[in-house]
């Protein structure tokens, strides 16, 4: 763990610098407060801090003021060391943001029971983190594709939507249905059905741009939002998804090998299109039904008569 030490008495920056190196801290140790806040704001910046109150530039006090501050994650753990000793002086300096305090002259093994404590709060805070991250992830993706989930891709369109209009861009949406899905499931099982269903989202999310995205919509279907793209990039993308999809089966453990399409239906919406999300979907979802009507593996583009019939297909 990255430490960072505050002091601008030489010997007493030595002893903490040699104490917390031989406890296993990678240090850095600077002479001044606006040293310690410069290296405070670098990428991957200590999380552990021990700062004298009284330095040139910026004093201890002013320090943790101004790192408490910050809202960027993740939290530094600040020790002040200080020759003050009154409960008044105490109280400022935690007031201020301090965690936790030292007395000098510096006591090695209070100052290592000291930084273990906040080396927990760190760790906790880490777990935390993890934990946050991972409800957060489970919230807006599909747990067995690892795509956007359909609340989550639906809030992507919407925004999609209100940034083409506020940038007068076009924009694509796509449809997209696995073909014979439940013969898949029928013949080999769910749990090959499965894999299916993650070998496509794979494929798939292998041959969009970085800022385009995809979203398991609901059962084998899946639906792509395509940024700044016209008529002929929304088509060139979705013969893409179709090939990738198309050109190699399947292998699964028992040797067999399960082809896989899919049938793939898209809407553009133009600068001036005041349709909803909900409108261009269904557009999507017309040129969809036509493509399965056609025999399935193949892509159609919403035609104008699409937007004039909102009709949710079952």
């Amino acid at each position: 763990m990255k430490a960072l030490i505050a002091d601008d008495d030489q010997i007493s920056q030595r002893i903490l610098k040699t104490a917390l190196s031989k406890w296993g801290y990678e240090v850095t140790a600077v002479q001044d407060g606006a040293e310690a806040w410069e290296a405070l704001q670098r990428a991957d910046s200590p999380q552990l801090a021990i700062l004298d109150w009284m330095m040139p530039k910026l004093d201890g006090i002013q320090l943790c003021q101004e790192i408490r501050k910050r809202t960027a994650q993740p939290y530094t753990y600040l020790l002040l060391l200080t020759s003050k000793t009154s409960k008044s002086d105490i109280v400022k300096g935690l007031t201020a943001g301090a965690d936790d305090y030292l007395t000098k002259p510096i006591d090695l093994d209070e100052l290592r029971a000291r930084i273990q404590a906040g080396q927990r709060i760190l760790n906790l805070q880490t777990e935390l983190i993890a934990a946050r991250e991972a409800f957060q992830n489970q919230a807006t993706h599909d747990s067995l594709t690892g795509l956007w989930n359909r609340a989550a891709i639906l809030t992507a369109l919407e925004r999609e939507l209100a940034r083409a209009r506020r940038k007068q861009t076009s924009f694509a949406v796509i449809l997209a249905d696995l073909d014979h899905f439940k013969d898949t499931n029928d013949t080999y099982g769910h749990i090959a059905g499965d894999l299916v269903l993650a070998e496509a989202a794979k494929r798939m999310r292998s041959v969009l741009r970085p800022y385009d995205t995809i979203g398991r919509y609901g059962g084998e279907e899946f639906l792509i939002v395509l940024p700044g793209c016209d008529e002929l990039g929304a088509m060139h993308t979705a013969e893409r998804l179709r090939t990738c999809l198309d050109q190699t089966p399947l292998e699964i453990t028992d040797g067999h090998t399960i082809p896989i399409s899919i049938s793939l239906g898209v809407a553009l919406g133009v600068a001036d299109d005041r349709g909803t999300a909900t409108q261009f979907i269904k557009s999507a979802d017309a040129a969809l039904y036509r493509a399965k009507g056609r025999g399935r593996n193949c892509v159609e583009m919403a035609q104008p008569e699409d937007r004039e019939s909102w009709v949710v297909r079952s």
